[in-house]
C-alpha cells in the first residue's frame, strides 16, 4: 500500500481508508483533488444538516440497493455528477455508506499531507479572538515546521486554558488539568 504520511498505514488498513486512499489517487491523476474535496465536503454538508440521511449513511437497516436508490435521488436533486458523485453511488453500491463520515475525513487528511499541512486540534472553553487565534496558529507552525490546519473546538467544561492535538503529540494546558493535578496532589498529602 501506498503511504501519505507517518500513520497513514495504519488507517489505510481500514476499508474506509481503502476507499479514500482510492479516491485519492483517482483524483491524483485526473487532476481533480481539489474539485472531489469540495464535492465531498458538499455532501459532507448536507449530512450534517439532515437527520434522515445520517440515519441512511449509519443504519444498517438499509439494503444497498435502497441506499443506492436513496442516494441517487439526493445526488441527482443537488445536482452532483463526475467523480465524487460516482464514488459516493459506488459506496452505496457495495453497502457501506457507513464510511463515509471516515473516508471524507481521511481524503481530507491525504489532501493536506500531500500539500505539506499538518492537522491539528486546538480545544479551548470560548471562542478565542482573531488576534488570540493567530498567535496559536503561528505557534503551531512554528512548531510543526509546515502550514498548520486548525480545527478548533469550544469546550466550556475546559474552565480555560487550552488542549491541543497535532499527530501524535498533544499539550493540555487546560485549568481543569492543572485543578484536578492539584486535587489529586492535595489527596496525595493527607
Amino acid at each position: 500500500m501506498a503511504q501519505h504520511g507517518s500513520d497513514t498505514g495504519s488507517i489505510i488498513a481500514t476499508v474506509a481508508g481503502r476507499y479514500a486512499l482510492a479516491l485519492f489517487q483517482l483524483a491524483q491523476e485526473t487532476k481533480s483533488v481539489d474539485k472531489i474535496e469540495a464535492e465531498l465536503n458538499r455532501f459532507d454538508g448536507f449530512m450534517q444538516e439532515s437527520e434522515d440521511l445520517r440515519r441512511l449513511v449509519r443504519s444498517p437497516v438499509f439494503t444497498a440497493e435502497q441506499q443506492e436508490k436513496a442516494i441517487g435521488a439526493i445526488l441527482d436533486k443537488a445536482k452532483m455528477k463526475g467523480d465524487a458523485a460516482n464514488f459516493i453511488r459506488l459506496v452505496a453500491r457495495k453497502g457501506r455508506l457507513f464510511t463515509l463520515p471516515d473516508v471524507f475525513k481521511i481524503y481530507r487528511d491525504l489532501v493536506m499531507t500531500s500539500k505539506g499541512i499538518v492537522r491539528a486540534e486546538v480545544a479551548m472553553a470560548e471562542e478565542p479572538s482573531a488576534k488570540t487565534l493567530a498567535s496559536i496558529k503561528a505557534a503551531l507552525k512554528e512548531t510543526a515546521k509546515a502550514d498548520v490546519e486548525v480545527d478548533l473546538k469550544i469546550d466550556p467544561n475546559l474552565i480555560g486554558g487550552l488542549i491541543v492535538k497535532m499527530g501524535s503529540r498533544m499539550v493540555d494546558a487546560s485549568v481543569r488539568t492543572k485543578l484536578n493535578s492539584i486535587r489529586l496532589a492535595m489527596k496525595e498529602v493527607r
